[in-house]
């Protein structure tokens, strides 16, 4: 046992952290690896390699993951900072690369391969970026002088057009909502937040206009007869073919014949395998990490660390929300992780990232003793003029 007396790192740490934040993210974990073993041997049977492949690479991202996320948390928030810039400096000049030397996957040239696994920069580039967001606007809050929604606004910039340079629309347009999101809870005037909402809209409407695939994606939700929509197909079919209960592990049939079943795709074969009441488990387990994180950003008094936490807690809850939507068909299909669910190791480490930083910003910050606040508030101004007082 660790005594409230001892005041190391870890000790600090323990009586600091967010218990129940840190066992739902440590649950999600852990079940994506569990849940792997339902929705990857399928994929790995198709592509030829040994049944469990997927599950051995997910597990072994495991540990690495939850590493980060502890490591991470352990920092104060001017740490937070730092790594986030030294992050977000990788992250951009890895993106520049990923358009000379990064291979294409589905007409998107996102990764790099490192020889013993590949990298998308751009799953790094999204908690780093909501991090400095955050510390610029707090600054620009604190000190008139520095410009941060201008420096924001470049920044943002500047990451959406190497974003849509790959193309990668689904991450650009996640960043965007995540940082809208960040400029009305740091209490931008509305004209700024109708301004940025009208450019978003824009943006949506050139992406529909100038990019085939997006184009395709739309078409496809809007009228299914226009183009392949086999896989929001079959994933509808695998929630109906669970319903309540599913059929139990290993037992789905639908699962089999689902492309992306152990990545985008993941909340189906659960849907099938372990019904639709663990999803909704699984469900609450997201909304509780987004309502718990947002409820804490809001009773914190640092205004750095209440809008970095919210920031990063909208871009964990939007991601989830996403990728649940496109599984209910409800939204175009997009590929985006169901967060420590799906497959990927860039996307699991980013995850861990982005857990880590928020476990450290939400940590309780030390309060002054009521023994102190009691003597300060009895001491007047008028005592401090008494003869003997110094």
């Amino acid at each position: 046992m660790v005594s409230r007396a001892d005041r190391g790192p870890l000790s600090e740490w323990l009586w600091t952290v967010d218990h129940y934040l840190l066992a739902a993210f440590m649950l999600l974990m852990i079940g994506g690896v569990v849940l792997s073993f339902a929705a990857s041997p399928p994929v790995a049977e198709r592509l030829g390699v040994e049944s469990f492949f997927f599950v051995k690479k997910q597990a072994t991202f495991l540990l690495p993951s939850m590493a980060v996320m502890l490591g991470l948390s352990l920092m104060t928030p001017r740490l937070i900072r730092r790594a986030a810039l030294f992050l977000l400096i990788g992250a951009l000049v890895l993106l520049v690369a990923t358009l000379f030397v990064g291979f294409e996957v589905k007409g998107g040239r996102r990764w790099i391969d490192l020889g013993i696994t590949t990298l998308q920069p751009s799953e790094f580039l999204k908690p780093a970026f909501i991090v400095i967001v955050a510390f610029l606007l707090s600054e620009s809050g604190r000190r008139r002088e520095v410009p941060g929604a201008l420096l924001s606004a470049l920044l943002f910039a500047i990451s959406s057009a190497l974003l849509i340079a790959q193309p990668d629309f689904g991450q650009t347009m996640l960043m965007g909502l995540a940082f809208g999101a960040l400029f009305f809870i740091n209490g931008m005037p509305w004209a700024v937040i109708i301004v940025l909402a009208v450019l978003g809209v824009v943006g949506m409407g050139s992406a529909y206009l100038f990019l085939p695939h997006v184009t395709s994606r739309i078409n496809r939700f809007l009228d299914p007869e226009s183009g392949d929509t086999f896989q929001v197909d079959t994933a509808r079919e695998a929630f109906l073919s669970g319903g309540w209960f599913g059929k139990g592990p290993g037992e789905g049939v639908v699962k089999r014949i689902l492309p992306d079943s152990h990545t985008d795709f993941v909340f189906s074969v659960v849907a099938e395998e372990f019904g639709i009441i663990v999803c909704m488990l699984l469900v609450a387990v997201f909304a509780f990490i987004i309502l718990r994180g947002l409820r804490n950003a809001a009773r914190d008094q640092d205004a750095f660390a209440r809008l970095a936490t919210s920031g990063l807690v909208v871009l964990f809850g939007l991601q989830a929300m996403i990728n649940l939507m496109v599984n209910l068909n409800l939204v175009p299909a997009k590929g985006m992780t169901l967060p420590f669910i799906s497959y990927g190791g860039s996307s699991t480490i980013s995850t861990a990232i982005t857990a880590g930083f928020i476990l450290a910003l939400t940590r309780r910050k030390p309060q002054p003793k009521h023994s102190e606040s009691v003597i300060i508030s009895r001491v007047s101004p008028s005592s401090l003029m008494q003869p003997g007082i110094r």
